[in-house]
């Protein structure tokens, strides 16, 4: 069931969730070697045999990434960006959708942007009007 985040609930489902997406960096870290080391094989004429045992590590890291999203996301958590580590929450302002954001090595919650805005559109949550739905 779809439910909106408040600071408070927000703040308080944050040390899974960054347990969450740390194991999902860690998935695309090792997603990126292993195409790395592909294309090294290639390069170097390796034999199908070795080339395919690595492809399958690939798929294998590949599906292991995409669960690992699934899993985080279920929870009403929107990824923005792997790379940059950015998280929004669903949330809302008087009777206006909004995302709560975090950003990987922040403490808490303490953004918010609108529906269509993005990282560069933050503002503080004090005096927001974010509310109990």
């Amino acid at each position: 069931m779809f439910t909106y985040y408040t600071p408070q609930t927000a703040n308080k489902a944050l040390p899974e969730v960054k347990r969450m997406f740390s194991a999902i960096v860690g998935y695309k870290r090792q997603v990126v070697i292993l195409q790395q080391e592909l294309s090294a094989m290639v390069d170097s004429g390796s034999g199908f045999d070795i080339f395919m045992k690595k492809k399958q590590e690939l798929n294998t890291a590949v599906t292991n990434l995409y669960k690992a999203i699934e899993e985080l996301e279920s929870t009403g958590v929107m990824i923005k960006s792997v790379d940059e580590g950015l998280l929004d929450f669903p949330s809302k302002r008087f009777e206006e959708e909004v995302w709560l954001c975090w950003k990987s090595g922040e403490d808490e919650i303490k953004f918010w942007h609108g529906k269509d805005e993005g990282f560069m559109g933050r503002k503080p949550l004090e005096t927001t009007g974010i509310i109990e739905p």
